[in-house]
Formats: C-alpha cells, sequence, structure tokens
C-alpha cells in the first residue's frame, strides 16, 4: 500500500465514524405520545435551546456527509489515475 491510501484510507474512516455518532444524536421525528407529554412540561427557552443544538447536529451532519461524499469520490479517482 501506498502511503497515499493509508492516509485517506484513515480520513474515509474517521469521517464515516463521526456521521454515524452525529446521526444518533440527532432525535427522532416522530417522538409520539411520549414527546407530547414531555413537551407540556418544557419551558419556552427550553425548547428554543434544544431546537437550536438540533439544528447544528443536522447542519454537522451534512457537512461531514458531504466531506465524507468528496473524499470518497476524490479517493477513488486519485487511486484510479494513479495506478
Amino acid at each position: 500500500m501506498e502511503p497515499l491510501e493509508i492516509i485517506l484510507g484513515v480520513l474515509i474512516l474517521i469521517t464515516s465514524i463521526l456521521v454515524v455518532v452525529l446521526v444518533l444524536m440527532q432525535e427522532g421525528r416522530q417522538q409520539g405520545l411520549s414527546g407530547a407529554i414531555a413537551g407540556g412540561a418544557e419551558t419556552f427557552f427550553g425548547k428554543s435551546k434544544s431546537r437550536t443544538m438540533e439544528q447544528k447536529l443536522v447542519k454537522y451532519t451534512k457537512i461531514l456527509a458531504i466531506v465524507f461524499f468528496v473524499l470518497t469520490l476524490g479517493t477513488t479517482l486519485a487511486l484510479f489515475f494513479i495506478r
């Protein structure tokens, strides 16, 4: 293996693990009855705080997914043209 292959492989691995972790950290879209009951107990500030955290997670997930896609495509093309 060439050093370039190892470096790019490690970067893809780290990026993919981060994408999985960020997706798992996000709340489900439908919380069902428990979300409706717990939602009544939250204050206005608590709701907006959780929304902004959720929005940040969604934003970071999108960015990392794009980085993963570009990195994977770039690695494939780079290794194709090198060999």
